[in-house]
């Protein structure tokens, strides 16, 4: 692809031709078929539909025919399962073949709206809801389940947020006791900030069903969508607005035990490895939309004029743009760094040398998405305070910051987490490399 007719920053380097170790021809093939994907059915309405604050229902069964709602699902993908419900490729792409490359390349050509909504919409089941059931539950809940999910006649969540414990997953309230013969769970609480939540059959539900604090937490396969003591209403929210955004109250719910996922107790450890795959794909979204910001700021400012010439040719202005597009392409670099060590490493692996640094990488793609996003708004000036016209996406943009920064994990709690993991890594390490106490003796 040349790159002489591209807006500078507006695409990755393995896009605007320049070399790439990780990019191989099954990758490019697949770009291109998504990218013509999404230029008919996604990217020309996103902006309408965002206006709007919702999809329209089509735009799911169009994903579902295709397939494309499988690339939101961790790889390697579950091979033997997609092929049991007749799902054998992606635009082209078998599903054998898939690595965390084409999932990082679906996550950035959807995002190259620039918004997380319509997006949003169709990927939050897919990509977090379903992943702890096939990752944990039993071989009777998969066949309960995975046939109806993986092919999109029905539809999931993830929900472990409440309104008094977001970050703070140890605390969670919702709680899922037995009932006396045993045969059912009674679910009372409540979940907030559900992404993809109003429209879910069933949500992947982090429940207390033991004592306070991590121990005592559970996973369960909770009836959402017109199921007796369910009520789910859309909130409001800054950004990500058409991508369903739910609060649930679960009054006395019943669920059959055979729900559980995996085993009572296990709760947190379940929720905290689905997080990584959520993190990675804030990563790779984010990315773009900052290349979107710094790409539309940079295109506008080459042809507004202020004070007899074009803004570019202020040396202001070509600071800003500098400072933002060095901190996106730093970001795709580590990014795509990121995601070649997924593809080479096993889980467990991956689990221990990149648990913390997931959370850390989240954390700075948030922190580079804020800086390309108010670079674009002040280089807009009052057109990027704007709700419409010209300006529009760089208001909308920097109304999505927050989405990135906050979900997944706040930021800060990002941040410390980090740290607490390659510390308690490096010193297990350590632990492990010293001599037995008592193994010599003068």
């Amino acid at each position: 692809m040349s790159s002489s007719a591209q807006i500078p920053f507006s695409e990755p380097p393995w896009l605007a031709g320049m070399p790439s170790p990780y990019y191989q021809e099954t990758h490019k093939k697949f770009q291109k078929a998504c990218r013509a994907f999404l230029e008919e059915h996604l990217i020309p309405h996103a902006m309408d539909w965002e206006r709007e604050e919702t999809v329209p229902d089509h735009l799911f069964e169009t994903f579902k025919k295709h397939n494309m709602l499988i690339p939101n699902l961790p790889s390697p993908l579950p091979v033997q399962w997609l092929k049991k419900v007749g799902i054998h490729d992606i635009l082209g792409t078998p599903v054998e073949e898939w690595d965390y490359f084409h999932t990082a390349i679906y996550l950035d050509e959807m995002s190259r709206t620039g918004l997380g909504g319509p997006g949003g919409s169709m990927t939050a089941g897919h990509a977090f809801g379903i992943p702890p059931i096939i990752k944990f539950g039993n071989a009777a809940l998969h066949e309960k389940f995975l046939p109806d999910l993986l092919t999109g006649r029905k539809r999931a969540c993830i929900a472990i947020t409440e309104p008094s414990a977001g970050s703070d997953v140890a605390n969670i309230a919702t709680t899922a006791k037995k009932t006396a013969d045993g045969k059912h769970y009674i679910i009372n609480g409540q979940k907030k900030w559900i992404t993809n939540g109003f429209w879910s059959d069933y949500g992947a539900m982090a429940v207390r069903t033991g004592g306070p604090g991590a121990a005592g937490l559970s996973m369960i396969v909770c009836p959402l969508k017109g199921h007796p003591g369910v009520e789910m209403r859309r909130l409001k929210v800054a950004g990500q607005v058409s991508a369903g955004t739910t609060f649930i109250d679960l009054d006395d719910v019943k669920v059959p035990v055979e729900n559980l996922i995996g085993e009572e107790g296990m709760g947190m450890r379940y929720v905290m490895t689905n997080f990584n795959h959520e993190r990675l794909t804030i990563c790779c979204s984010v990315t773009r939309q900052s290349r979107v910001a710094v790409a539309a700021a940079f295109e506008y400012v080459m042809k507004r004029e202020a004070f007899g010439k074009a803004l570019i040719e202020q040396p202001v202005v070509r600071h800003r743009l500098a400072k933002a597009g060095a901190e996106m392409e730093s970001l795709q670099t580590w990014v795509d760094s990121f995601v070649y060590s997924m593809t080479k490493l096993t889980k467990e692996q991956a689990d221990v040398k990149l648990g913390g640094l997931t959370a850390l990488a989240k954390a700075k793609a948030g922190m580079v998405f804020n800086e390309c996003a108010q670079t674009a708004v002040l280089l807009f000036g009052g057109n990027g305070y704007t709700r419409t016209g010209q300006g529009e996406i760089a208001e909308r943009l920097y109304r999505e910051v927050p989405g990135a920064r906050i979900p997944g994990g706040s930021e800060d709690v990002m941040l410390d987490l980090a740290i607490r993991q390659l510390v308690k890594h490096y010193r297990n390490a350590t632990n492990a490399l010293q001599a037995p106490s008592g193994s010599s003796k003068l």
